[in-house]
């Protein structure tokens, strides 16, 4: 349990699914946690998964479908180089040169975390955001998922310091 948080639920999982508006076109979903500011309640996240669908695969295409889950909103899907970023995934096929359908490839960061770890982020405000984009495929594409967590109070200094945190990152 971090330092300054109390543990108020169990473990729950929150799912999530998005599609893209249209083929290639960066989508964003915001999922709010119903957190209660006045109770300086916060989730702590203990684990993410995201499962982007696959690309197309188009003779000599470099195609892809990437995603990303953050704590605040994005204008492009996020990298783990961004401090709200807590999970990304990629799936790509590159066939770029080639005269079939090339080579797929999956990048993902950490789905669960160690165990030595107690957690792996922490939603200050009440709402997280996926979002999901895809690259020379024909159809749209998405994403699908799950949010693993709790929810716990914090105390004053800790929440504000928390919120501040997040908001000012943006």
């Amino acid at each position: 349990m971090p330092p300054g948080l109390k543990q108020t639920s169990s473990t729950v999982s929150v799912g999530f699914s998005l599609p893209e508006s249209a083929a290639n076109t960066f989508s964003q979903l915001q999922i709010d946690l119903n957190l209660s500011p006045l109770d300086r309640e916060v989730f702590v996240v203990q684990a993410i998964n995201l499962d982007p669908q696959s690309p197309d695969a188009a003779a000599g295409l470099d195609t892809a479908t990437t995603c990303s889950l953050t704590t605040t909103r994005q204008t492009g899907v996020a990298n783990l180089g961004n401090s709200n970023c807590l999970a990304v995934s990629q799936q790509t096929i590159q066939a770029a040169g080639f005269a079939d359908g090339g080579v797929g490839f999956q990048q993902q960061s950490l789905e669960t975390p160690p165990s030595s770890m107690e957690y792996i982020g922490i939603v200050a405000t009440s709402d997280f955001f996926v979002q999901v984009i895809g690259k020379n495929n024909v159809l749209a594409k998405g994403v699908s998922g799950k949010l693993y967590g709790y929810r716990a109070t914090a105390t004053a200094d800790i929440f504000a310091a928390l919120v501040q945190t997040e908001v000012l990152s943006a």
